[in-house]
């Protein structure tokens, strides 16, 4: 070869060689480019548009409310379901680790499905072929039903085109109506509605997620080791409640006897822990069962023991005399006359629920009769002004630390407000409105020594992942003496042994100290039903300790109308509260005090 040739062969492969250089060049970039700079864009098209992607849903489960000692009021299960697709039954391609295609009979596909679900693979083969013989064009039959989670991620993870699978989120409440109305429920769509299902949903919600795998450039086989979870589900907390369901079922049974013996319209009864403001009960008749809330009228949905807003009438009777102690106006045996009907010098015009001669009471005469005459006078005493912050310190107007959905704040009106005749009526629980957890916690404090607690019915959050926590409550406050507390007890005790109710309330071997209320019912047109009223009992036990409060009220009772007809239910409901938690009997003596002045 000559060297002209040879010059040339060499300029050849040079150039060959540079042409070599800027191929590969360019597929460097281009791997590059779709490696690196485009392939999240890249992976997203492809899962946007299916074809090397496939997806299952991995249900969140929705959180478990309990009760103070952890039975289940609400509970959430996944139901899982497996159906096949008789015109997608035929062998399947699969690659295997190594990356090398394969085939899968239909036969052995079925043996693996069977073990899954505990069934043989010859029975699988035979709903497919049952629901062709049925039907040549079927495309679906079913498989089985109620499968566990295990079981529904094992199947995904076959990748078997002819299995269809389901899901379903179902709700449960295994105590019924015990507590149902304060737990709520959810509609066919899952959303909570009412109770501490909606006040707490943060708590118990759930989020779904998402089982992904990729798979081979012709959509049609799995590609091993691809699967993952993206996002992972995430299940609900779980929601414990202070109520005691087995106290909370005896209550309301008793709760509907009662209502239906005194011919009401309706019934609540609340049980507070005196030292802790734990709500261990708060029972509504009638009331929902969460399972079927359609067979509930809709003003019976939720729990109206926390929204019902009433005049306490003689039971705030108790907080003017604790008023007049704690500012040192009055003694228990304080005099003051009373006629049963006055007109005062402003022209207001009280009356007593009994006819009766000018009485020279005392304090404690004028609570055990309830005299409104009596208590007028008395709360003449002091300041308007110091009246209604007492009121406001007891809570009325403030709402409650509960927090209920629409729970109504009371209603008292600025003293420059007042007229002649609130003026007086404030004293007797009268010109102004209140809950019944307002009550329970003014006499929550009295029985405490003073020292409000905060009411409360949620006591813990607990998460999927285990971390707990508890309401943001208010600080406890000491809102009267403790001298002031004990002198209130005395007068509640002597209500209950010297009042009209005294043998119906009678509890052997315990002192306790009641006090009883009567309001109006509004008939909707600005004025009263006559004849009709929304009656309540209240009382502490025992009394030299005490533990519990207990209040019981009816609406609207028509065979005994007054608060007498209250008088068996809160027994019986104080009684099973005592004997329930095993609080002692009483040990000290009762020392009773004068009802009128010497």
């Amino acid at each position: 070869m000559s060297k002209a040739e040879a010059r040339t062969a060499r300029r050849r492969s040079g150039i060959a060689a540079v042409i070599v250089l800027a191929i590969i060049a360019v597929f460097v970039v281009r791997l590059f480019d779709i490696q690196v700079v485009s392939a999240d864009s890249l992976r997203a098209d492809a899962e946007k548009h299916g074809n090397f992607t496939g997806s299952a849903v991995l249900p969140g489960i929705r959180g478990s409310i309990v009760d103070s000692e952890g039975t289940t009021l609400a509970v959430s299960s996944v139901a899982y379901d497996a159906a096949l697709d008789p015109a997608l039954v035929e062998e399947v391609e699969r690659i295997d680790d190594a990356g090398n295609k394969y085939v899968e009979s239909w036969g052995r596909l079925a043996e693996r499905i069977g073990a899954i679900i505990d069934m043989s693979g010859a029975d699988v083969e035979k709903v497919a072929s049952d629901a062709l013989e049925a039907n040549p064009d079927s495309r679906y039959a079913v498989l089985k039903k109620g499968l566990s989670t295990e079981q529904y991620r094992a199947l995904v993870d076959l990748d078997a085109p002819m299995l269809a699978l389901s899901s379903e989120k179902t709700r449960t409440y295994p105590n019924g109506a015990v507590g149902g109305n304060l737990v709520g429920f959810l509609n066919a769509e899952e959303e909570p509605q009412e109770g501490y299902e909606q006040i707490e949903n943060a708590c118990l919600e759930s989020t779904d997620g998402k089982l992904t795998y990729q798979r081979s450039g012709d959509g049609g086989v799995k590609i091993p080791g691809t699967t993952k979870e993206d996002p992972a589900p995430h299940d609900g907390g779980t929601l414990q409640l202070t109520i005691d369901s087995d106290l909370s079922w005896y209550l309301l049974q008793m709760l509907k006897e009662e209502v239906e013996t005194q011919k009401a319209e309706a019934g609540s009864i609340m049980v507070v822990d005196v030292k802790t403001g734990e709500v261990k009960a708060a029972v509504d008749y009638p009331t929902l069962d969460p399972n079927d809330p359609a067979a509930s009228d809709p003003e019976d949905r939720g729990a109206l023991v926390l929204r019902r807003q009433f005049e306490p009438g003689s039971t705030f009777k108790a907080i003017t005399a604790a008023t007049l102690l704690d500012v040192g106006a009055v003694t228990p045996l304080t005099e003051v006359q009373a006629s049963s009907h006055e007109v005062f010098p402003n022209g207001a015009v009280v009356g007593d629920s009994f006819n009766h001669p000018v009485y020279n009471y005392t304090v404690a005469g004028a609570l055990i009769d309830s005299s409104n005459v009596a208590l007028s006078k008395l709360g003449e005493l002091v300041p308007d002004q110091t009246r209604y912050d007492y009121l406001k310190k007891f809570g009325v107007g403030e709402g409650s630390s509960i927090g209920y959905t629409y729970e109504p704040s009371g209603v008292i009106h600025p003293v420059d407000e007042w007229d002649n005749q609130t003026h007086y009526a404030t004293s007797f629980g009268q010109g102004l409105a209140v809950t019944m957890q307002q009550v329970v916690g003014a006499y929550q404090a009295i029985a405490n020594g003073g020292v409000k607690k905060p009411l409360h019915i949620v006591e813990s959050c607990t998460s999927s992942d285990g971390e707990v926590t508890t309401p943001d409550l208010p600080d406890d406050e000491q809102i009267i003496k403790e001298s002031t507390a004990e002198d209130v007890l005395d007068l509640l005790e002597n209500v209950a042994t010297q009042g009209t109710n005294a043998d119906a309330i009678a509890i052997p071997g315990y002192r306790i100290g009641i006090k009883t209320g009567t309001a109006q019912v509004a008939n909707g047109q600005g004025g009263y039903k006559s004849g009709v009223y929304f009656t309540s009992m209240i009382g502490v036990a025992p009394v030299e300790d005490p533990q519990y409060v207990v209040m019981v009220s009816l609406d609207q009772p028509r065979r005994e109308t007054s608060s007498a007809a209250n008088a068996p239910a809160f027994q019986k409901a104080m009684t099973h509260v005592l004997q329930y938690y095993r609080v002692p009997p009483s040990t000290e003596p009762y020392e009773p005090l004068p009802k009128f002045a010497e």
